[in-house]
């Protein structure tokens, strides 16, 4: 059996199906995504979702679905499914679904009385394009396939409704049509691989319904227009094959096009493969030069924080440094313009947060673990120098280089670490003063440099090591042995939080193997569950563990109780550095937990994050980059381990 396959018990059962999703994206930053029963139930849903550069950044809807009807005798079977008010569904195709597969591609089998109809979709990895392959296994008479196209031509974060502004003009092409419904779109264009009769029947579908926008508490309702419909007459053993895309395609060429594309696809034959697959649909390639990683999908673009903590994961875990090098390309010029000038960047967003050079140095310190110190040397030896200067002269607007050796942050009034969420433009969790995974990723960053350099390593830089190796312990460490999330003057943030486990995990730390231990302790007790670490203990004052309701409620709970699998890539390697082989087995456990997720939710991946308490609800953005990229680095870990 496929590793990730469901029978038709799980498909037929709405409960069980709609929540699971399918997402496959391409390089220039499109996707298509779904629901297995491609019923969509959120309004970034679709078959065909992409950057439209003309009408700014954000991703746009052009084809948001396709319904499938077979024609036997006169019979119409629609094998669609749209939620309407009241939970009413229609056309209820789901119903003839005997199964899906999606370890190469997404394959659906129905069954229509003697008909077995097999689809498959394959997302093109450098065009705005995708393809659909319907082959008929079986039949015992003449068969007629008819196709309804659901345009929405709108920004993925909006909603349409019927109006007269559209242009209902169509061109015919080969073996289809293009449409564009607005100004400023590109065109559309819907074809087959044999001709095809088009026939002209417009109309608007209203009152389709998206249950995850309105559990979210957005508007959820939205009407779709209909040009018409597509037939085409198919014979046992015969596929037709559907293409959708911004440019045109040569029709005898798509089922080759298809076949090409499968080859590039890693086949999600197990745990690591799904990630490996996961993380690859991060890559985001605007144009020939530069290389990077989107933060998540559906709705998140590049975020520097993201892009460092991602990096290694996604590239290095994956056995393909060459990514690591493309995308640190592209982001280092990036980071120098900041660092030299002020200036941010127009594509890599919040490369001015206080701790966005710390994490960089540390992508670069697994760099050098990877692929040797003296590889790390020739490429970015000049520019870890200038990092440590920048952070040592004090000149980032938001940090100061204490006598003490500690970083200083002023998070008072704005969200400086990636506890970042806001109500009323104030940070939820206000950070301020000595950060502790600022700190502890300052001291790794000051010793990584000094292992890099080793002997020319400036005066300062070890007198700033020495200090922080007094200073770290005296300032974090509290009479319960573990450590304050922030200490600014006399005010100490006492709450229990994740953040502390990046002194036990980093390769350097000021804290004793004691002092580790003690960390890791409390983590264990108070935060661990088996889809991450919670963002606050439930001992501590504003813990709030269901991420739910409105984007207010949600903004509330989202550090303060809600648990995160990237988090869980530190703890799980200061466990496996603190107990060495003695604690495989632990993190072969939880690891467990989390290969669960990738039949649960979006398929082959893991979401953004969890409720911090049972039953530990996948919520936010259906695929995460940091989150992917942390489990595969402890995969990776555990490999080495297993090999020696």
């Amino acid at each position: 059996m496929n590793y990730l396959a469901f029978d038709k018990t799980v498909m037929i059962n709405l409960q069980e199906s709609l929540t699971r999703e399918v997402l496959r994206t391409n390089r220039k930053g499109a996707y298509h995504c779904t629901t297995v029963v491609d019923c969509n139930t959120r309004k970034y849903h679709g078959l065909l979702v992409m950057p439209v550069p003309d009408l700014g950044n954000e991703n746009h809807v052009l084809l948001s679905s396709l319904d499938e009807t077979v024609i036997q005798h006169g019979a119409e079977f629609n094998m669609g499914l749209h939620k309407y008010e009241g939970d009413s569904f229609s056309p209820n195709g789901h119903k003839y679904i005997r199964e899906y597969s999606c370890d190469v591609v997404p394959r659906t089998l129905y069954r229509v009385g003697g008909v077995i109809l097999s689809k498959e979709k394959v997302f093109s990895m450098y065009e705005n394009r995708i393809l659909i392959k319907y082959t008929l296994e079986e039949a015992h008479s003449e068969t007629t396939l008819r196709f309804r196209p659901f345009l929405a031509f709108r920004n993925a974060k909006d909603l349409t409704q019927a109006n007269g502004a559209i242009n209902e003009t169509h061109d015919s092409i080969a073996n289809g049509i293009k449409m564009r419904l607005y100004p400023g779109y590109p065109e559309l264009y819907m074809q087959f691989d044999k001709a095809v009769r088009f026939v002209f029947e417009p109309y608007w579908y209203k009152g389709i319904e998206y249950p995850k926008e309105q559990e979210r508490g957005y508007p959820y309702k939205e009407d779709l227009y209909v040009p018409g419909y597509f037939e085409v007459p198919i014979r046992k053993g015969e596929t037709v094959v559907f293409c959708a895309a911004d440019i045109e395609t040569e029709p005898s060429g798509m089922q080759k096009l298809f076949e090409e594309e499968i080859t590039y696809r890693t086949p999600r034959t197990s745990f690591f493969n799904c990630l490996k697959n996961s993380a690859q649909q991060f890559y985001f390639r605007p144009n020939e030069t530069d290389a990077y990683l989107l933060a998540g999908y559906p709705w998140f673009k590049v975020r520097a924080r993201d892009l460092f903590i991602s990096c290694p994961g996604c590239t290095l875990s994956i056995y393909d440094p060459v990514r690591f090098e493309k995308i640190l390309h592209t982001a280092m010029p990036a980071m120098q313009r900041f660092m030299r000038e002020g200036v941010p960047d127009e594509v890599i967003k919040e490369i001015d947060a206080p701790d966005v050079s710390l994490w960089c140095s540390w992508a670069i310190q697994q760099y050098a673990r990877s692929e040797g110190l003296d590889k790390c040397r020739e490429l970015y030896a000049d520019f870890i120098r200038e990092i440590i200067r920048y952070l040592i002269s004090s000149s980032h607007p938001d940090l100061n280089l204490s006598a003490n050796g500690l970083l200083y942050a002023d998070g008072r009034d704005k969200a400086i670490t990636w506890m970042n969420s806001t109500v009323n433009g104030r940070p939820v969790v206000p950070r301020s003063g000595y950060i502790v995974e600022f700190n502890s990723l300052w001291y790794n960053a000051l010793c990584f440099y000094r292992e890099l350099f080793s002997e020319e390593v400036e005066s300062d830089v070890t007198e700033t090591i020495a200090a922080i190796e007094k200073s770290f312990p005296e300032t974090f460490v509290n009479g319960y042995n573990y450590l304050f999330d922030s200490v600014s003057g006399s005010t100490v943030d006492w709450s229990v939080r994740p953040n502390m486990i990046f002194a036990a995990s980093l390769p350097y730390s000021p804290l004793s193997k004691l002092q580790k231990r003690a960390v890791l302790d409390i983590v264990t007790k108070e935060l661990l569950t088996p889809k991450g670490l919670r963002s606050l203990s439930p001992k501590s004052e504003g813990y709030r563990p269901d991420y739910t309701g409105a984007q207010y409620h949600r903004d509330l709970a989202y550090h303060q109780g809600s648990a995160w699998p990237w988090l869980l890539g530190a703890y799980l390697e200061s466990y496996l550095c603190i107990f060495g082989r003695s604690g495989i087995s632990f993190v072969e456990r939880i690891l467990i937990s989390m290969e669960e997720e990738v039949r649960l939710h979006c398929i082959g991946t893991i979401p953004e994050l969890f409720d911090g308490a049972p039953p530990f609800t996948g919520r936010g953005a259906i695929s995460f980059a940091m989150n992917v990229a942390a489990i595969l680095r402890v995969l990776q870990i555990l490999k080495k381990y297993n090999v020696e």
